[in-house]
């Protein structure tokens, strides 16, 4: 079930995607990539939304947020800076050669258990939190749709659909931040190195041979 936070923030982040990958494109180009994003979002979204459910927990989606800009207690902005809205059109402008390659790591997650689990398996509060394992292999669980979802809309004749999947994972898969690719190397490091590498592989072939 999608909160209506959750909803917007979907939304925003499929048009600033969308946008951001047909700079100039024609408007059938445009809404071909509107829905290609908007699918690979929801993709990766109901993945972790299955898995999440499978721990007993609930986890909710929005747009990537920084609230620092250093390490030092002053060094921190007056209103979060929604990084996640800023860097597709930034990276487009610099990977501007690279046909739709752009940053689409524009959505973070936030998880909790839900206290019935908590209760009817560990005793009350005993086990309030989620652990980084568990996270990881939620966060995992996005990743992993997308690239099988990647290797479905290629053999169906969908190459930009592939593609996007692909780079959507890649962009996800950086230990940075709040970002998937950072949940996963703290949840489990062999995990993160597996996935790390079947996408560097896809990125290779998206890049260099389709």
């Amino acid at each position: 079930m999608l909160t209506k936070k959750e909803i917007i923030s979907i939304l925003v982040a499929t048009i600033i995607l969308a946008f951001s990958i047909n700079l100039i494109s024609s408007i059938s180009g445009f809404l071909y990539t509107l829905l290609a994003v908007f699918l690979i979002i929801l993709i990766n979204l109901i993945a972790k939304k299955i898995i999440s459910f499978n721990f007993e927990s609930e986890i909710e989606t929005s747009l990537w947020e920084i609230k620092r800009w250093g390490v030092k207690d002053h060094q921190k902005f007056k209103k979060p800076f929604i990084i996640g809205a800023f860097l597709p059109i930034l990276s487009k402008l610099i990977f501007f050669p690279i046909n739709s390659f752009v940053w689409m790591a524009s959505l973070v997650f936030d998880v909790k258990a839900k206290t019935y689990r908590t209760a009817k398996k560990h005793g009350l509060y005993k086990f309030s939190e989620m652990t980084e394992d568990h996270i990881g292999y939620i966060a995992a669980a996005g990743i992993g749709a997308n690239l099988l979802f990647a290797i479905l809309g290629y053999l169906m004749g969908f190459p930009l659909f592939a593609k996007l999947n692909i780079y959507y994972a890649f962009f996800n898969m950086i230990p940075l931040s709040n970002l998937d690719g950072n949940k996963i190397f703290f949840g489990n490091l062999v995990l993160w190195i597996f996935l790390a590498i079947l996408t560097f592989i896809g990125v290779g072939y998206a890049l260099f041979l389709v």
